[in-house]
């Protein structure tokens, strides 16, 4: 499988990984989208149900090549260097744009969403009752979601253990937001804002010979659930990929129209036009993250009226449908090349 992969196939795989790692990180949007619509999604399940006990084997007898190659390990490793490349700046660069340019942000997302299910309906044909049935019941589920309440946060490192399993849905499973679900049960702004700051924050002091976060009980802390959710994340990964792997080789067809259903009830998640709800304490005043930020608890949707901005705004839901459509390009040229 690598020895067919040229070079520019790994550049573009890497940028793959950073569009996965950005979408994950986005509430409403699922990295596992992009991997679907880019050509990769099933070498993706693949790769990950290889992690078994005849890997972990291999790596334990020390033979860590036949370990590498056993798993796929260079699509893996390039697609994750670029996820956690992804973490640490696209996803930043994100945040800075839905900060001031949330309407356009929204729309390219909504547009990328809207060519994924042109995309992935285009080649599905075996409609019948029973993928009828899994396609509403996914845009049901999909929908629901939209609607629940955020619970509140909770650093209970078991709980963060599970949110960690839960947050890597959204790489198995397109349509599925791990990260909106996160802050339906109330810990994106902990996992995803507060423990990636103190990682980064101790980083950079270590670099700097700066040592003092070992007696700050509170940056350890963060820490610690950083780590637990990472452990969570890599279990639900592997977990998750073999229970998807066995589904789509037994239950192919239904779970694609549940995919297709998944997507269309996430549209209702990125609709751009839609105010901002944030989390209040009992004193009446916001909450902040711990970078000064105000807590997203959900949002409230409406139609809008037709002027220059909402012009804008469709303008980019159809930027966002061309590079799905760029996309899926990439992904039919990739495929014949590795035919």
């Amino acid at each position: 499988m690598e020895s067919t992969r040229t070079l520019s196939d790994k550049i573009f795989l890497i940028l793959k990984g950073l569009g996965m790692g950005a979408a994950n990180k986005v509430p409403g949007v699922s990295g596992g989208v992009v991997a679907f619509v880019a050509g990769f999604y099933e070498e993706f399940i693949y790769s990950l149900r290889k992690v078994n006990a005849k890997a972990f084997k291999l790596l334990i007898s020390g033979r860590f090549k036949s370990f590498y190659n056993y798993i796929n390990g260079r699509f893996l490793s390039l697609l994750f260097f670029g996820m956690i490349v992804s973490y640490f700046s696209v996803s930043k660069i994100l945040d800075y744009l839905i900060k001031h340019y949330e309407l356009y942000v929204w729309s390219v997302f909504f547009g990328m969403i809207i060519g994924s299910i042109y995309y992935i309906h285009k080649g599905f044909k075996e409609w019948n009752y029973k993928t009828l049935l899994s396609l509403i019941i996914g845009i049901v589920l999909g929908v629901s979601i939209s609607f629940l309440n955020p619970a509140k946060e909770n650093d209970n490192l078991w709980f963060v253990f599970f949110c960690g399993i839960i947050s890597v849905s959204g790489m198995t499973l397109p349509g599925f937001s791990g990260s909106f679900v996160l802050m339906l049960l109330g810990n994106y702004v902990l996992l995803l804002v507060d423990s990636v700051n103190a990682l980064s924050t101790t980083v950079y002091e270590i670099f700097s010979g700066n040592f003092a976060f070992i007696n700050n009980p509170q940056r350890l802390r963060m820490l610690q659930v950083l780590v637990v959710f990472t452990l969570g994340s890599v279990t639900g990964l592997v977990t998750f990929s073999h229970l998807l792997s066995y589904i789509l080789k037994h239950y192919k067809s239904i779970t694609l129209s549940a995919i297709i259903g998944f997507i269309v009830g996430s549209l209702g998640v990125v609709w751009p036009w839609k105010e901002t709800i944030y989390k209040i304490g009992k004193k009446g005043h916001y909450l902040l993250d711990s970078t000064g930020e105000k807590i997203v608890a959900n949002y409230s949707r409406f139609i809008p009226e037709l002027n220059t901005e909402t012009y804008y705004a469709i303008a980019f839901i159809i930027l966002g449908i061309a590079l799905v459509l760029g996309l899926e390009f990439y992904g039919q040229k990739t495929r014949k090349t590795h035919a």
